[in-house]
């Protein structure tokens, strides 16, 4: 199997990698938003930019945290006011599907 962009990135940047992965580190740390609600926003992020294979990391990660089936969602259909049916198109079949298999 091929690696993914990030594999190639941990491995042929790891300096950059490194920091990039404290600034996520720093930006999970608890603060005004609990983490579920995180990833809720960072999957809305993901769907909107067009990045489906982010998504269904973010969503394993979200139902961990307790969101069920209807927040994915609800989350995802929050982006048709940002990105039209493209969010919906790219990112609803896959996240429901990881949500399943998670």
């Amino acid at each position: 199997m091929a690696r993914s962009g990030f594999e190639i990135f941990q491995s042929e940047s790891p300096e950059v990698a490194a920091a990039f992965n404290a600034l996520i580190e720093s930006l999970a740390k608890p603060s005004a938003l609990d983490p579920k609600t995180k990833h809720l926003v960072y999957i809305a992020m993901k769907v909107a930019t067009g990045d489906p294979s982010a998504v269904v990391a973010h969503v394993p990660m979200a139902k961990k945290l307790g969101a069920t089936r209807e927040e994915i969602r609800e989350t995802i259909l929050l982006t048709l006011t940002v990105c039209g049916l493209k969010g919906i198109n790219s990112g609803l079949a896959a996240a429901l599907e990881a949500y399943d298999r998670s």
